[in-house]
């Protein structure tokens, strides 16, 4: 077979025939090649840098890494990319050589000619932040332009976060604003989203209602993130009163925002917070309009507000309203219902409840067990309040310090002094300790029943537990202690001008007391520093 001859339409990119034959790095192969090849050499100088910074403190005899870099990238015939001076920025902060970072910006400044990306940028500007280095990260998103890179929005939200996060630099942020301006970055939704948050996290909420204006004013759309951090830090606030709380609410309801079952449940607290149970109502109801059904934190916070309120039917039909929608009360619940029906005078019902909770499976606290036994020592039902005290124990929960004092208080209203003192036995050996004024009363009590040497006895117990009793009790005890005499005898007048044989015996009487008394004088002057802190 007879091969004809090539013609000239033939391959010219075979070598036989080519013209210019192909340098063996000019192919994009071979290009690749080398920018991997003079990475590789970057990442072994920056690994080698790494583990000298470790163990030089003094960060000597560091080898220049874009000294490295030049040389690595010239070896193989390329131009350095943006990637490898970003990678150059990295190992520098990973390692807080921050100072090695303004040289190898003006080299990408001056030398490079390639438009530097933005997130390079970002990344140093988010690092100078990271270290404290504020006017730093200033500084460089102004010089953005210099290295041929148009700044966008990005750069500035990077910025005003960091700025944002120290309150002292607050005051640069319409500076920098004016600026962006001339640097032609338009402000965007986002970049009010940044000032929004900053504003809510310093607690200045009025202001960020306004810069919240100010973006609706500019056409931007209602974000629904921004408007429920708005309502959530307003509700935190001591100095926002619920009128301005509901007329934010309306404004941007008004709008077209939805708020969701977190943004109702923290206005529904705000409002029972402030002593707006009625409000409160008023936000559940339009709660459930909206087509969003109220959790049992919701109906038990309006249930409380509507409680303090004194509105007691309402509170009735929101406890049924709650069980017919098919919501099971928790502790929170119950303890607000029983304290509703508490103040209604309606024991028996909440005696009901309470021996209904555990058949429900829901476990009595001792938050319940409290507001009933103060209840019951209101209406000065002891015999009831001591068999639910029993009760509260055999169910295995432990009475408080606040549990004691409701029954050492009820003893001492029905004069129950025996009683008060063996209760005040059993508080002090689990450490807990009465009110100065209770305490007062048992010491005064006991001294007007003649019992001054089991008083004695009480104090010295007492002082011993480095407790500081008041005023009352060291009077009573003064003017009882082996004396008939009566507090109607000794008044000031009295004490000013007192016959000789009453002051024969006030004297006796002291003289007896203060016998008594030297036998428990180490525990006084223990507590001596006590007292004077309190005074």
């Amino acid at each position: 077979m007879v091969r004809h001859p090539l013609s000239k339409t033939s391959n010219k990119y075979l070598r036989k025939y080519r013209k210019w034959p192909h340098s063996p790095y000019k192919t994009l192969w071979h290009h690749n090649f080398g920018e991997n090849q003079a990475m590789r050499i970057l990442k072994q100088a920056a690994k080698t840098s790494t583990m000298a910074s470790s163990h030089d403190n003094l960060n000597l005899n560091h080898p220049c890494l874009l000294s490295t870099l030049i040389h690595s990238f010239k070896t193989y015939s390329c131009d350095p990319t943006p990637n490898a001076f970003y990678f150059l920025f990295k190992t520098l902060s990973h390692t807080s050589r921050l100072h090695d970072i303004p040289p190898i910006l003006d080299h990408l400044e001056h030398v490079e000619k390639f438009e530097t990306p933005e997130y390079i940028f970002g990344y140093l500007i988010r690092i100078y932040g990271r270290f404290g280095k504020i006017q730093e990260a200033v500084d460089l998103f102004y010089r953005i332009p210099k290295f041929r890179c148009a700044p966008t929005v990005c750069s500035l939200n990077l910025l005003l976060s960091v700025l944002c996060r120290n309150r002292e630099c607050l005051n640069m942020v319409p500076q920098i604003l004016l600026k962006s301006q001339h640097m032609n970055i338009r402000i965007e939704e986002s970049t009010f989203g940044v000032l929004i948050k900053a504003l809510c996290r310093f607690n200045r909420v009025g202001f960020a209602i306004e810069m919240l204006n100010c973006m609706i004013d500019d056409g931007y759309n209602l974000d629904d993130s921004i408007c429920s951090l708005i309502i959530s830090s307003l509700c935190e606030q001591r100095d926002m009163t619920s009128v301005d709380a509901l007329c934010f609410w309306g404004d941007i309801r008004r709008l077209g925002f939805c708020p969701g079952v977190m943004d109702y449940s923290n206005l529904i607290r705000f409002l029972v917070r402030e002593g707006r149970g009625r409000d409160a109502l008023d936000i559940l109801n339009q709660m459930k309009e909206d087509g969003i059904k109220p959790d049992i934190v919701c109906y038990t916070m309006v249930l409380s507000g509507v409680v303090a309120d004194r509105d007691y039917v309402k509170a009735d039909e929101l406890f049924d309203e709650l069980i017919v929608l098919g919501l099971v009360p928790d502790i929170y619940t119950y303890n607000v219902y029983i304290n509703g029906l508490c103040k209604q005078n309606n024991l028996e019902e909440a005696l009901k409840i309470l021996a209904s909770m555990e058949d429900l499976g829901c476990k009595s606290n001792v938050v319940t067990y409290n507001t009933l036994l103060a209840a019951l020592c209101k209406a000065r039902e002891l015999s009831k309040a001591r068999g639910l005290m029993k009760e509260m124990k055999l169910k295995g929960v432990e009475p408080n310090l606040h549990t004691y004092r409701i029954m050492l208080d009820g003893l001492i209203g029905n004069v129950e002094i025996i009683e008060a003192c063996l209760l005040l036995e059993e508080m002090l050996e689990k450490r807990f300790y009465p009110r100065s004024s209770t305490f007062d009363n048992i010491i005064h009590e006991m001294c007007q029943k003649g019992l001054v040497k089991e008083a004695l006895e009480l104090m010295k117990k007492i002082v011993a537990e480095s407790f500081a009793p008041g005023a009352r009790a060291w009077e009573a005890l003064l003017l009882n202690s082996g004396s008939e005499l009566t507090y109607s005898e000794t008044t000031l007048s009295g004490l000013v001008k007192p016959k000789e044989s009453q002051l024969s015996k006030w004297m006796g009487g002291f003289s007896e007391l203060k016998a008594n008394l030297l036998s428990i004088q180490d525990d006084v002057l223990h507590f001596a520093g006590t007292v004077r802190f309190h005074l």
